[in-house]
């Protein structure tokens, strides 16, 4: 049997993984990128090590003769869902959830008015990022619209001192635009109140850890009996960081400013302002606006209120709830053709949860597969090479990491992260 998996994050390469190993199928892992690892490489924050490192062992796939890497390749682009069809006994699509969420608010599509996915592509080095270093310069407030993670990673990353995220690998870029930026104030911006944020406790204390930056909640925000509003640890823990905050004086000249109860009513960055309705919870718990509209001081506005998929030619595609349709992992009006990670289920969970998730798809492929039928995969190399594509193997991905080390350890530090296609697909082809 061979199989084909569309997309190089945790989901594909656990996906491919299990295959190789347990079924000892052969897998060829396709991804749009000439670089694998996908929101591992593009998602997490730079000064997140511990994080980043699991590409390492997501690399350690790639070894098993049996997986081969197959990268800058697009489907639906360079190779159609029927090419896939005919040449594999089975695709499994993993290709994540890659787009924003829009609010839908006047003043919204205001050019400083950006996605914290296209800025967090931006600083991890994507190579089709949006440059934001001129936006940055602009701005000394920035509302940063949000309560989970990805807004506490954008926040911390507009206002950590450069020399903090020096001995990162964040691309040289960026690093040089952070270091003109005229950031001095980000304010993080919620409609529900903070027994209701979707922080991890690790990474919002990392905000009040920040050198010179002050982290200001006001104390009216906080219920006054935590065990009252949760049962949840991790939510009174995240109520117990903030009540210290509430005790700390201000005094630097950078800030974070939680805002609480307040949902985006609309834009007027030309006066620099983001305006909120006030809201209250009522007495059945239920969000209510409370009638009082402020104005948040804001020349830069980022939405971090989730991802979305998309769909692929050829692919049957759900647009209400932007995944693709299926059963069991198996799709819905398509033949040998599974689904897993946020593709399948939405954005949700964590690595984890997307290790399992891919299991139980490969599971699933594997119980119903009858007899193979299968061409060589050389086949669709030759169909690839014809078409004049530039694909990158698992051993051009080595030639780019050791190229990413050698820059990275002539500024004495890892690796620095080269974020330009045409530089990664040179190297990677060993020109």
């Amino acid at each position: 049997m061979s199989v084909a998996v569309i997309g190089a994050g945790p989901s594909g390469i656990y996906s491919a993984e299990h295959l190789a190993m347990e079924y000892k199928v052969a897998v060829d892992v396709y991804d749009a990128l000439p670089v694998p690892f996908g929101l591992v490489r593009y998602g997490v924050a730079p000064d997140h090590f511990s994080i980043r490192s699991v590409r390492d062992k997501l690399a350690q796939t790639f070894e098993n003769p049996l997986v081969r890497f197959r990268g800058n390749v697009t489907i639906g682009q360079d190779l159609s869902v029927e090419e896939l069809q005919e040449h594999y006994d089975a695709v499994i699509y993993t290709y994540g959830a890659s787009l924003d969420r829009e609010l839908g608010i006047p003043g919204e599509g205001h050019p400083m008015s950006i996605a914290a996915t296209a800025f967090v592509r931006w600083y991890t080095g994507h190579p089709e990022a949006t440059d934001f270093g001129d936006l940055i310069s602009r701005a000394s407030d920035v509302a940063v619209i949000g309560l989970g993670n990805v807004a506490v990673d954008v926040t911390r990353i507009l206002v950590k001192p450069v020399s903090e995220l020096e001995q990162t690998d964040i691309p040289l870029h960026v690093l040089d635009a952070l270091s003109r930026s005229a950031v001095r104030r980000v304010h993080v911006v919620g409609r529900r109140g903070p027994q209701h944020a979707t922080f991890t406790t690790k990474e919002l204390k990392e905000l009040g850890e920040i050198p010179g930056v002050d982290v200001i909640v006001d104390s009216k925000d906080l219920p006054t009996d935590f065990a009252q509003v949760t049962d949840s640890k991790i939510v009174a823990r995240n109520l117990d960081v903030m009540a210290q905050w509430v005790k700390r004086e201000a005094h630097s000249d950078k800030s974070i400013h939680f805002h609480f109860y307040s949902a985006p009513k609309s834009m007027d960055l030309e006066r620099g302002v983001l305006i909120v309705d006030t809201m209250t919870l009522d007495d059945h718990d239920r969000l209510v606006a409370t009638g009082e509209v402020r104005e948040i001081p804001s020349q830069m506005v980022v939405r971090s209120i989730g991802y979305r998929g998309e769909g692929l030619p050829g692919l049957p595609f759900d647009h209400n709830t932007n995944v693709i349709p299926s059963t069991d992992s198996t799709i819905i009006g398509l033949e040998n053709s599974y689904v897993a990670g946020w593709i399948k289920r939405g954005p949700s969970g964590i690595i984890g949860t997307n290790k399992k998730d891919a299991v139980s798809c490969v599971n699933t492929l594997v119980a119903s597969r009858g007899e193979s039928f299968t061409t060589s995969p050389n086949a669709i190399d030759q169909l690839l090479a014809d078409r004049n594509i530039e694909v990158i193997d698992f051993a051009g991905w080595k030639r780019i990491d050791a190229r990413e080390k050698e820059l990275g350890n002539s500024r004495g530090k890892e690796r620095t992260t080269i974020h330009d296609r045409g530089e990664l697909i040179r190297i990677g082809q060993g020109l």
